[in-house]
């Protein structure tokens, strides 16, 4: 009997949860209830089943915000949606499509950035989510966000923070683990980075599954798409075990309603430390590939659909 059930698959949960999984192996989570101020992605499962991020700080309590793989920016307006010490929240407002595949699957939701104060929020952001499989169980997670302001224009002022972030498991940082960043401009170290341009960073280190506490040398990569502004970014980085892609780390950047801002990212979960010839190829698929396209679709299907647009 021949199956009808796709290889990848995004399936719905309870408690305000989302799971993305390939051939059956959930590789992550979207965890968008209202008892975090702004959604996430916890965790990302890497060959192995070893766990590639955590939540929080291994040292410090403050930085609870550090929720895995977020996406937040530090100063909207002069509001912080960063951290945890604001009323300013990100709340999912509704999703718009789940679409299973055999290639990759997508999922599709509608955010809205909220001072704390106005039930009206500042900014909508539309979120593209999409697992691709990879060789043995290597897989991407790729990212496109749309920002629109609900009034005429907004600024993203100037800052580190924002605006898509990794915190790794503290096994794969260089401060509590036996972990290392290196970029695509072959620099290493918090040191080196920190500040510099690139088309990629990578942590990679030696990670544990949960299941039986086997250890396997895993890593994961977060490239910056060549279409979006100022490619190569600039980045932020910690030996203490997180990266982030710094949209504002020189300069704001005003975003009208007329003209959204359309980001692209990937993340790439990979065997072995830190494979560049690997990683190349996968940043150069990543470049090429289209991006995603949300569109209506008559009943009985759902209201929207979403499909890869080259000409877009």
């Amino acid at each position: 009997m021949t199956s009808n059930i796709s290889r990848c698959q995004i399936v719905p949960l309870p408690h305000d949860q989302v799971s993305f999984q390939i051939a059956g192996r959930e590789v992550t989570r979207w965890h968008f209830g209202t008892d975090a101020p702004r959604p996430f992605f916890f965790p990302l499962v890497g060959p192995g089943d070893t766990w590639l991020t955590r939540m929080g700080h291994p040292g410090a309590p403050n930085h609870d915000h550090h929720r895995s793989v977020w996406f937040a920016h530090h100063r909207v307006l002069g509001i912080d949606f960063w951290s945890d010490a604001t009323p300013a929240t990100i709340r999912q407002q509704k999703w718009l499509a789940y679409e299973d595949g055999e290639d990759e699957a997508v999922m599709a939701v509608e955010c809205g950035w909220y001072d704390g104060h106005d039930p009206t929020p500042l900014m909508q952001q539309q979120l593209c989510a999409a697992v691709v499989p990879g060789q043995g169980q290597e897989w991407g997670l790729e990212f496109q966000l749309r920002l629109r302001p609900t009034a005429e224009q907004i600024e993203l002022q100037k800052t580190n923070f924002g605006i898509v972030a990794v915190r790794v498991a503290k096994e794969l940082s260089a401060a509590f683990g036996n972990g290392g960043l290196t970029d695509s401009e072959g620099r290493r170290g918090e040191a080196s980075i920190f500040g510099q341009r690139a088309r990629w960073v990578d942590y990679s280190g030696t990670a544990r599954s949960p299941a039986d506490g086997s250890a396997r040398t895993v890593g994961v990569t977060l490239f910056d798409h060549p279409s979006n502004p100022d490619h190569p970014t600039h980045w932020h980085v910690r030996n203490d075990g997180w990266m982030g892609a710094s949209l504002c780390f020189t300069r704001s950047r005003v975003i009208r309603t007329d003209v959204p801002l359309l980001l692209r990212y990937l993340l790439w979960i990979h065997d072995g430390a830190a494979p560049r010839d690997g990683i190349e190829d996968t940043f150069r698929a990543f470049a090429e590939r289209p991006r995603f396209r949300i569109d209506r679709r008559p009943r009985p299907h759902h209201h929207f659909g979403i499909r890869r647009d080259a000409t877009s």
